[in-house]
């Protein structure tokens, strides 16, 4: 297959940059020029793409070279910039940071990977001249660096002329606009990073700030040719075979609410209707499901709200046990737990659907990448089989699990991960589908065989 798919990303030379700050005022501003706009982030990250698909009101997408391969994301680009005038992918960290102490997967590889014209975020404060250096060494740093021209951040009207001067002369490259310091359009963070779109209470006030901003100071006409002149991208399509028909439960509310739209999607390829219900708010499971797929999320902040809501975790308990076939990530796996210890030592009944207590550190813990290769057969796989993952997490457990060998890319770094039978796949690591697709499919058919046995009045609770 092959797609023009136009397309730029925005990255920087560090994290803390203001990227996502930037990306969503360039995603504004080109909607509110009347055009199609897709939008992608580069990496792991749940949150981002949560703030992108609020401003453009379609599913924003993970494009993640560790997790998915190369050609899946040449895959998700193509297929997710169908009939759009222009895609913008959000970078992660700084343009060349990866795995390790080079460049693997880094946002670098992956303008690569999709022959991407790249617009670095910089903010020259302090400088003079120097950014002109910096801006020329993050340019030659690789071949075919791909780097094509700088937004400036927290620059001041009276600034912008200056710097710009100094980089255009001193550089190749092109100066795309700015953005000023705006403070009431700034997104708070915490410990996984950005607050979700959810709980900013004016969001659509801070995005129509932004848009109109960038509408005034940023080249956005230089930008879409920027993005028109990319060359067309190759790929050839997953094998997403359709199996039965089935429902699966997702937990989707402001404590779970981590999901790739591509797991979502391939579920619903596969056969899965997917229903979605509120750990916090719901009394009881939906009705005639055949799997439950809780996610990630913070459900550290609402966990006297989930402890409180007994009817949930009794039904849930009872309908894992009776084996409902059972995905959780993180903290989703959290909350099947017996139960969950605070900061302040408060101790919190959980689910219970699994022996064992979480609690919060002070830490990230097993940070990173992960490639996990089962140890037993289970419900979503053989023994032996693999798929890559990503750890991110505050929180740590007396029971994470011995059904996979997670070991870190490019080191001799590993341990035991996933509690994991023929029911239930529930663990710290989040995965993406599109790495095996076959997690998926064995997911979806014990889903499909769960239901006709329900049907038939086996499962009956």
């Amino acid at each position: 297959m092959k797609s023009k798919a136009p397309r730029i990303m925005i990255s920087a030379i560090s994290s803390n940059s203001g990227k996502t700050t930037i990306t969503a005022a360039i995603l504004k501003a080109f909607q509110l020029r009347g055009n199609k706009v897709a939008s992608f982030k580069a990496g792991p990250d749940y949150i981002d793409p949560m703030f992108h698909s609020k401003i453009i009101k379609i599913p924003s997408r993970n494009l993640d070279k560790f997790m998915i391969g190369e050609n899946n994301c040449r895959y998700i680009m193509g297929k997710g910039s169908s009939n759009i005038d222009v895609s913008v992918i959000e970078g992660v960290m700084g343009y060349y940071d990866g795995i390790g102490t080079n460049t693997s997967c880094s946002s670098y590889e992956l303008s690569a990977a999709l022959n991407c014209p790249v617009v670095l975020v910089i903010n020259p404060s302090s400088m003079a001249a120097s950014v002109g250096a910096i801006i020329h060494g993050f340019k030659s740093f690789r071949e075919n660096s791909n780097i094509r021209g700088v937004i400036l951040n927290n620059v001041s009207d009276a600034m912008y002329g200056y710097y710009k001067k100094i980089i255009e002369s001193n550089t190749d490259i092109k100066v795309y606009g700015y953005m000023p310091n705006l403070p009431n359009c700034r997104l708070e963070s915490r410990h996984l990073g950005l607050v979700t779109a959810e709980e900013v209470g004016n969001l659509e006030s801070i995005i129509e700030q932004l848009g109109t901003q960038a509408l005034k100071t940023i080249d956005l006409d230089c930008l879409y040719e920027l993005a028109a002149g990319s060359a067309p991208i190759e790929y050839t399509d997953p094998n997403i075979s359709y199996i039965d028909k089935t429902k699966i439960a997702i937990a989707n509310d402001k404590a779970f609410c981590f999901y790739y739209e591509d797991n979502l999607d391939i579920l619903t390829q596969l056969g899965a209707e997917i229903v979605k219900f509120s750990p916090l708010k719901d009394k009881e499971l939906p009705e005639g499901i055949g799997g439950l797929y809780i996610g990630g999320g913070y459900p550290e902040l609402y966990i006297k709200e989930l402890s409180e809501n007994i009817s949930m975790l009794d039904d849930i308990k009872e309908k894992v046990s009776k084996g409902l076939p059972t995905f959780a990530e993180c903290g989703g796996y959290m909350y099947l737990m017996d139960s969950f210890t605070d900061k302040e030592g408060n101790l919190y009944n959980m689910v219970g659907a699994v022996e064992g207590n979480s609690y919060m550190t002070d830490s990230l813990r097993r940070f990173g990448y992960i490639t996990l290769t089962s140890q037993n057969n289970n419900l979503m796989c053989n023994t032996g089989e693999s798929i890559n993952g990503h750890e991110f997490h505050y929180s740590d457990s007396n029971n994470t699990g011995e059904a996979f060998l997670a070991v870190k890319p490019e080191s001799v770094r590993s341990w035991k991960a996933v509690i994991a039978d023929e029911t239930k796949f529930l663990g710290y690591p989040h995965i993406n589908f599109m790495g095996n697709i076959n997690f998926a499919e064995n997911f979806v058919k014990r889903s499909v065989e769960y239901s006709k046995l329900t049907v038939r009045g086996v499962n009956k609770i």
